[in-house]
């Protein structure tokens, strides 16, 4: 296989927009003719989710499942996660699974196998707090499968500031933790120059967002927050390298629940709403 940067650049390169979608299933937001149809939420996040795909796959090269909403239903959700993720890669699409794992040892082992393996996931959200021990054991297993990780490094969540903020030896926290991920990162390069270790750095926060782009050129950002988190299209640019590359801008609800529930059209306004976002967006070129 392929080194995941390498499939991840070919993804972005071939529908030429940075723009990923994010499958977050709500039941308390998906069609009502969904619900009606499969009163069983995890029956009802799968066929949703595989709907989704069908109509972003012309437009976009990559999708975040969030994992928690397929384990809150339990064995069957976990099913449907693992339908929805290989449906996305027969479809073409790069899957990264947003699930922010972070342990120690064989359970950090057995997460990674559980992402890669189980799930077959291209690569995973991992939070590094516990240090490299705690990320030792995603990297291996990452790179055993050519799978990559992104590493939560400046979060979009209004409360991030609370720890990643702090100053340690005269800069933030998060500056740290991009230090380490540009060293891991660089551990293992693909040709298109772009290492299997991203960081996860956040749209609402637009100044570190442009620092951490000068200080990681050779790191992939995949940046939450755009669109209903608040997040414009001036503040993800900032995360874009000139060719394009170099930043995966994530939307989640904006794209794939632009109705109400009892909305007959809601297909064609996930159609629409993916649409307007890659047209705000930068194109690769």
């Amino acid at each position: 296989m392929p080194h995941f940067a390498d499939r991840l650049a070919a993804a972005i390169n071939a529908k030429g927009s940075p723009l990923c979608v994010g499958l977050d299933p709500r039941l308390d937001m998906l069609p009502a003719a969904i619900k009606r149809e499969y009163p069983d939420p995890a029956s009802a996040y799968e066929r949703f989710c595989l709907r989704v795909l069908d109509i972003v796959a012309p437009l976009v090269g990559v999708v975040k499942p969030q994992s928690a909403f397929f384990e809150a239903c339990g064995a069957a959700g976990f099913a449907a996660l693992r339908t929805v993720v290989r449906r996305a890669k027969q479809l073409g699409l790069i899957a990264i699974l947003d699930a922010k794992r972070g342990d120690i040892a064989s359970t950090a082992a057995a997460y990674a196998e559980a992402a890669f393996t189980t799930i077959d996931a291209d690569a995973l959200t991992i939070n590094p707090y516990l240090g490299r021990d705690a990320v030792e054991p995603f990297l291996a297993s990452a790179r055993k499968s050519e799978r990559g990780l992104f590493v939560l490094v400046r979060t979009s969540n209004p409360g991030a500031g609370l720890f990643q903020d702090l100053i340690c030896d005269g800069r933030p926290l998060y500056r740290h933790v991009g230090n380490a991920v540009v060293a891991w990162n660089r551990e293992n390069l693909g040709q298109c120059g772009y290492g299997d270790v991203g960081a996860v750095v956040g749209a609402t926060h637009r100044s570190e967002l442009m620092e951490l782009r000068a200080a990681m050129p050779d790191v992939w950002l995949l940046v939450p927050g755009f669109g209903a988190q608040g997040g414009t299209a001036a503040d993800v640019a900032t995360a874009i390298r000139p060719d394009g590359l170099g930043a995966i801008i994530n939307s989640s609800r904006g794209i794939t629940f632009p109705f109400p529930p009892d909305a007959a059209d809601w297909e064609m306004r996930i159609e629409t709403a993916i649409r307007e976002a890659v047209a705000a967006l930068p194109r690769v070129v």
